[in-house]
């Protein structure tokens, strides 16, 4: 047979530890299950090469008490697996006497090797990844190509398996370089966005909202996605934070400054310890509820002790998981009405009725309502006529640099009196 040149993967590194979702994948057991059972063999594993000229098993179905499993390696070359890549042995081994080579390796009077069926493992650009073997401990002269296609076909999907852990995994890598470059501040920019009264259209506040670079294809939802996926959420937040605070002395008197923080960061205690070496300032905590909250008592617990820095909005009220009794649980200040409620609410009899229930539950436990996304006169008429107390949206202003902001907050504030 002639010697083949297989496209191998760089191994001037060590090889990487394989991700827990690839070593633990069920589907790829099954499939190795499967072969042993219709092949009628004793063994079937998956093996990746390594460095040092090693392979390296990944994964093995056997009911044999083998001296190798997982994790498991060897030099490459005392495998069949590599002497098939390479030409020198074929895929379909039915009896290794009928291969001199065979007779040379350890490996066939170890276990023994009886037959033996294999086929290389690719990624999608041709690299050779591994290999998908199935073997008995007897000759059998019965398999035919036949059973080899089968094997490729089932190493084919052992190989679709690997490439999407692989470009998972290579995903979450370039997700934890981005989020990592902007934890240290200098390319977060914060932008505001003025809350006003609905009754006197004067600023009560401006929302915070962190900016990130190449906004127009990524915006900072999906930067705040990418932090929570490679466990950097929490960093990524108290940044952002912090790059809001640096801009308090740019508010007036008498406006508040809300920062947007998630329940987990909140309970991680890391924003009290924050606040806690801060100015006394008119803030304001908005807890953003995506998820429903893990540890209750250990939120209320910091929220508690934040209360002597800030005050606590609560922000998706009417569509998030801030049930009811956990806004009362949590005392808050401010409650924010999510923009959903807000579209179109002067053609929704539904919107305006759970509006107005939400005016008078804000009422009863002394919150200021806000309403979020008024863009329209109509809108703004309906928020003002069911007695809410501030609105926030476009109708009144975009988010702003720091210091437009500042003079949209000065000029409105003149013009109100």
């Amino acid at each position: 047979m002639g010697e083949l040149a297989p496209q191998l993967p760089d191994f001037e590194a060590p090889a990487r530890p394989l991700a827990d979702e690839l070593v633990n994948d069920p589907g790829i057991d099954r499939i190795l299950n499967t072969v042993r059972g219709h092949l009628g063999v004793d063994i079937a594993f998956v093996a990746r090469y390594v460095e040092g000229e090693q392979r390296e098993l990944t994964h093995v179905s056997s009911d044999l008490d083998l001296p190798m499993g997982p994790g498991y390696r060897n030099p490459r070359e005392e495998g069949y697996c590599w002497h098939i890549l390479n030409g020198r042995l074929p895929e379909l081994i039915q009896d290794p006497a009928d291969h001199p080579l065979c007779a040379t390796m350890d490996i066939t009077d170890f276990l023994p090797v009886g037959c033996h069926i294999n086929t290389p493992l690719r990624l999608a650009d041709g690299t050779v990844w591994g290999s998908f073997c199935a073997l008995g401990r007897k000759p059998d002269r019965s398999m035919t190509q036949r059973d080899l296609d089968i094997l490729r076909s089932f190493a084919g999907l052992v190989g679709e398996r690997i490439q999407s852990s692989l470009e998972r995994e290579m995903t979450h890598e370039q997700a934890r370089s981005r989020v990592e470059a902007m934890l240290d501040g200098h390319a977060v920019t914060i932008f505001q966005q003025p809350i006003v009264a609905l009754d006197t259209g004067r600023p009560r506040g401006v929302e915070c909202l962190s900016r990130f670079p190449d906004v127009t294809k990524r915006g900072p939802d999906a930067w705040f996605e990418d932090a929570e996926l490679v466990g950097l959420g929490t960093q990524l937040e108290m940044t952002a934070v912090r790059c809001a605070l640096e801009t308090l002395p740019h508010i007036p008197e008498g406006v508040y400054a809300a920062v947007n923080v998630s329940p987990e960061t909140v309970a991680s205690g890391t924003l009290r310890a924050e606040l806690e070496q801060c100015e006394p300032a008119n803030l304001v905590v908005e807890i953003t509820e995506h998820c429903q909250v893990a540890d209750f008592a250990a939120l209320r617990r910091e929220i508690e002790a934040i209360k002597a820095h800030a005050k606590i909005a609560i922000d998706d009220v009417g569509t998030g998981y801030s049930g009811l009794r956990h806004i009362v649980d949590l005392q808050p200040d401010i409650l924010k009405m999510d923009m959903v409620l807000t579209r179109d609410i002067h053609m929704d009899p539904a919107r305006r009725a759970m509006t107005a229930a939400m005016v008078q539950f804000a009422g009863d436990i002394g919150c200021t309502l806000v309403a979020e996304g008024i863009e329209t006169a109509e809108e703004l008429d309906v928020m003002k006529s069911l007695g809410v107390d501030c609105g926030q949206g476009y109708y009144f202003s975009r988010p702003l640099p720091v210091v437009a902001a500042q003079q949209y907050l000065l000029g409105a504030g003149r013009a109100s009196d």
